[in-house]
């Protein structure tokens, strides 16, 4: 069975497995939040310090080996880098049941999130190299979809695993297994869109105006970087919220998980919200997570906060992808895998800087209340909102 792309067809193994890369991006760290209590207990003599590496040098090194893997693209290509960051991804996953020491976890943690950060550029250059017009906007939105289902499965997953045995959890890192079956088929399927397997020659923007267009490249890096910090404070801040509102039956995890299927629903649906939005779309989005952020702001009823995350998810599950789809057009051929891999860099700097920065202004204001977080960030939606209305007004006015 062949699937269409815009510029033919490919078979539906290429493209399930373009998917299950997708479905990797979200997992690195997840297996260690829900032990994180027991690792303290099992491990009773290793200091704060090495629990805090464990948790965020992962991320700390998926941002420069995103980066990295997305210019080697250019000399290595897509399918040999594919293979190097499965295999250390899965090799990982492995490893992990052999660690006896907190330092090995630390090590292997790393290391996972170096393959991690070679894969991630990869799951969106992909779709950028096989698929072209409103199949290619189609894709990214599925493929945000697939990414925020497995990690609302795989959370639930792992913390399922880790009320039987500590190790367990860190059976959702084998999955990379999956993905590895499917690769000759997507290096079969990209003999047929190029000449060479590792050279995208798919017609963009770019291509079209001769260069990348950097400029507007930037733009999109600093909104998909302004977005993530206003969202990401929903699963960092939302749990110490609810107990600040004396909840007792622990809803967070349920809210926050109607957080992440609220960002994966736009993703089938992103085509025709695109076209309903007419060039609005960032605007809008940025509307929407205000909104959504106000309300668990200003309430603290748990149905009008669940509507909160809801409407705050939609907003970035709409962002997200169409960010991945703009900057593919902007970017020529064999630019595309790195201007795509500087994007997606700036999801992991917003979740480094997020406590950082809310951790400024709360001792700016001398406010310790958990509420502080939302509102501010309700501010800066707003703050942002009008300079980008203001710069549309600019754009006709000149026009």
């Amino acid at each position: 069975m062949n699937v269409k792309t815009g510029k033919g067809e490919i078979a539906l193994s290429a493209l399930l497995g373009v998917w299950s890369v997708s479905a990797l991006t979200s997992l690195p760290g997840l297996a260690i939040s829900p032990i994180l209590g027991r690792l303290s207990e099992i491990f009773s003599h290793v200091s704060d310090l090495e629990i805090q590496m464990l948790t965020s040098l992962p991320s700390l090194l998926i941002i420069p080996f995103v980066l990295l893997a997305g210019w080697l693209t250019q000399h290595l290509g897509y399918i040999r880098l594919l293979y190097v960051g499965l295999s250390l991804f899965l090799v990982c996953g492995i490893l992990y049941f052999f660690c006896s020491h907190m330092w090995q976890l630390v090590l292997v943690s790393a290391l996972l999130g170096v393959g991690a950060g070679i894969i991630v550029p990869l799951s969106t250059a992909l779709i950028s190299f096989f698929f072209d017009g409103d199949y290619r906007t189609r894709q990214f939105g599925y493929s945000s979809a697939i990414n925020n289902m497995t990690l609302v499965v795989a959370t639930a997953l792992a913390g399922y695993l880790a009320n039987i045995e500590w190790k367990l959890p860190f059976l959702v890192y084998l999955t990379p297994a999956i993905a590895l079956l499917f690769v000759p088929a997507v290096s079969r399927a990209a003999k047929g869109v190029a000449t060479a397997v590792d050279v995208a020659t798919a017609p963009s923007l770019g291509q079209q105006q001769g260069s990348t267009q950097w400029r507007r490249i930037v733009i999109y890096m600093i909104y998909y970087l302004l977005i993530t910090y206003l969202t990401v404070i929903v699963s960092f801040n939302l749990p110490f919220l609810l107990n600040e509102y004396g909840d007792t039956d622990n809803s967070s995890s349920l809210l926050i998980s109607l957080f992440f299927l609220s960002i994966m629903l736009p993703g089938f649906f992103l085509a025709p919200i695109v076209k309903l939005l007419r060039g609005k779309v960032e605007s809008m989005c940025l509307l929407i997570i205000a909104v959504g952020l106000f309300l668990i702001y200003m309430y603290s009823s748990l149905p009008v906060i669940a509507l909160g995350c809801i409407i705050t998810g939609v907003g970035y599950g709409i962002a997200q992808p169409y960010i991945y789809d703009k900057v593919s057009l902007l970017a020529s051929p064999q630019k595309n895998a790195f201007a795509l891999a500087l994007v997606m860099a700036m999801n992991y700097v917003a979740i480094l800087l997020c406590p950082f920065v809310v951790d400024f202004f709360q001792n700016m204001a001398h406010v310790k209340s958990e509420r502080f977080a939302f509102g501010l960030n309700v501010v800066i939606a707003i703050l942002f909102l009008f300079v980008a209305l203001l710069r549309r007004v600019v754009v006709i006015c000149r026009k």
